[in-house]
């Protein structure tokens, strides 16, 4: 399955991975929890308990849903019951979404992202 898998403090990267639930949560780091916070039929992937984890890096803003997730996630497609190839316009896509690295600095209300372009 051809997956956009984005880490924190890296630009995003594609890869394939095998679709089974043993390699999607080896990719994430943990437990797979999918969120759906875009128009587009695709699944942003995540570990389900990367924020209880104090060894995980906040990765990207997701003002969608005004959250900040932690950890690698992974961008799939959608099929019918299931995750699959994310097409080449979405992979483009979402490549140019999350290229930029973010670093969050902890502030007293909360966590301040500062973006690194190229």
């Amino acid at each position: 399955m051809k997956v956009l898998i984005v880490e924190s403090r890296k630009c995003p990267r594609e890869a394939e991975i095998d679709g089974s639930l043993e390699s999607m949560q080896k990719t994430v780091g943990g437990y797979i929890q999918a969120i759906y916070p875009f128009e587009d039929e695709i699944a942003l992937v995540c570990d389900d308990e990367s924020k209880l984890k104090s060894d995980t890096e906040w990765n990207r803003m997701l003002p969608e849903t005004g959250d900040i997730i932690k950890g690698t996630f992974f961008i799939a497609g959608l099929g019918a019951e299931d995750f699959t190839d994310l097409s080449p316009e979405l992979m483009e896509k979402y490549r140019q979404r999350f290229w930029n690295i973010e670093l969050f600095i902890p502030k007293p209300n909360g966590l301040m992202p500062i973006i690194i372009g190229d």
